[in-house]
């Protein structure tokens, strides 16, 4: 038991295993597109409120058929 141990140690310890690195590389990206959606919804809000607000009283000025 304890070479066995000692073999699965010694594996760990001097083997590079980069399989956890691809999924830290997709969280860091993902966390980036939405810090960026983020800072664009923040920063267009008022535009995009007034696009809408534009659109809806076209609507509801529109004469009906």
């Amino acid at each position: 038991m304890n070479l066995f141990v000692l073999k699965t140690w010694l594996q760990a310890k001097f083997t590079k295993d980069e399989r956890g690195a691809n999924l830290v590389e997709y969280i860091l990206l993902v966390a980036l597109i939405a810090l960026a959606v983020i800072a664009a919804v923040v920063f267009m809000r008022g535009q995009v409120s007034d696009k809408f607000n534009e659109a809806g009283s076209k609507v509801s000025n529109a004469p009906n058929p």
